[in-house]
């Protein structure tokens, strides 16, 4: 095991008039799991192949262990990659692609045999040791792809989006056990992926990037609760966060939107007048209790165009009321609502996220 620490890493391509990778700094623990996601183009991929040692770095450090490792070459990194094709000999049987770097460092047979045997068995490949990739399914064949990083016994293991291929209950299923073998192995790593929900589950640590930067770096949940930007607090959580033009009223305790409503927020008077984005995911709204006073400030009136009943829940899509803003609210499925009809919706305590209009950064108190 090891710790990673990215020191101002930068990546410029020859020919190209713009950074890949503008200035990325992370300390990533031993043992500890860091996912970076991010859009396709954001540079996730280029920041990881560094760390690997597939690109070469054009400022600042990557050190391994408090190594710097900018001129090694991989063979030389301790670390171990799992790509999202496999990569598996299609000629060779399940023994002979997780035995095939052993041989190559001219490890002794026995100890080749026991590391194969050892991964195998946590994999739950042991049975099918002597077939060739063609016989196996993907999920399987991905399994022998993180068996052969496993009998390397790496400081680090990088991970390319290795799910991207399998379909959806295979991703999850794949999902967990990537997160049981990581913690039973407790070998750090840094995995890639655009899929928030992938990375949301897997994640000690998530840095969420966008053109090259890393916008926000933090805990999965604090990711979500307390999101750095716009765009961060929209690439998280699904159904996507609603996004409402507004403006802090006059004593900064309220927000008013479009129509006149008017929200109550946690805001100091340093923001009075200030036009703002507000954020609300559809999570933290809900259908207004019949005969219930709501707290002043917290209910908001939509009409409803379209429904989607997925089971436990139902996803409303509105608008608010009077004007053409948008509003999706995923409610529990028990709730019977009926496109066409007006619906109470009441914003939970503290639910509301205040972003500057210019900059798109975070105005919240919490943040």
């Amino acid at each position: 095991m090891a710790t990673v620490d990215i020191r101002g890493v930068r990546k410029t391509y020859p020919g190209l008039a713009f950074e890949t990778i503008k200035g990325i700094d992370c300390a990533i623990a031993d043992g500890e799991f860091l996912v970076m996601l991010g859009p396709s183009g954001c540079g996730k991929s280029t920041l990881l192949r560094m760390v690997a040692g597939l690109e070469r770095i054009s400022s600042g450090d990557i050190a391994i262990d408090g190594r710097v490792v900018n001129e090694l070459e991989p063979k030389d990194r301790n670390i171990a990659m799992v790509f999202q094709n496999y990569a598996l000999y299609p000629h060779m049987n399940v023994y002979g692609n997780m035995s095939y770097g052993l041989r190559i460092q001219k490890l002794p047979k026995a100890e080749i045999d026991r590391r194969v045997r050892e991964a195998a068995a946590i994999l739950e490949l042991s049975d099918f040791l002597f077939r060739k990739p063609r016989a196996l399914s993907g999920g399987q064949r991905q399994r022998v792809a993180m068996g052969r990083a496993i009998v390397r016994e790496p400081s680090v293991f990088l991970f390319d989006e290795p799910l991207s291929n399998l379909d959806a209950k295979l991703r999850t299923q794949m999902r967990v056990e990537i997160k049981r073998l990581q913690q039973r192995l407790g070998t750090t790593s840094l995995y890639v992926t655009h899929d928030q929900v992938e990375a949301m589950t897997l994640a000690d640590r998530l840095m969420v990037m966008k053109d090259g930067i890393a916008e926000q770096i933090g805990t999965p949940l604090d990711v979500y609760r307390n999101p750095a930007s716009v765009f961060v607090a929209g690439f998280i959580g699904s159904p996507a966060m609603n996004f409402l033009p507004g403006r802090v009223t006059a004593d900064g305790g309220a927000v008013e939107l479009s129509g006149g409503v008017r929200l109550a927020t946690q805001l100091t008077g340093g923001n009075a007048g200030q036009d703002v984005t507000v954020g609300v995911r559809p999570e933290h709204l809900a259908p207004a209790a019949n005969g219930a006073a709501a707290p002043a400030g917290n209910e908001v009136q939509v009409a409803v165009d379209l429904i989607e009943a997925l089971g436990a829940d139902t996803v409303v899509h509105s608008r608010l009321e009077g004007t053409e803003d948008r509003l999706l609210a995923r409610l529990p499925g028990s709730v019977t609502v009926t496109p066409g009809t007006a619906l109470t919706l009441t914003v939970e305590p503290g639910a509301l996220q205040l972003f500057d209009k210019t900059t798109g950064r975070s105005l919240s108190a919490d943040s």
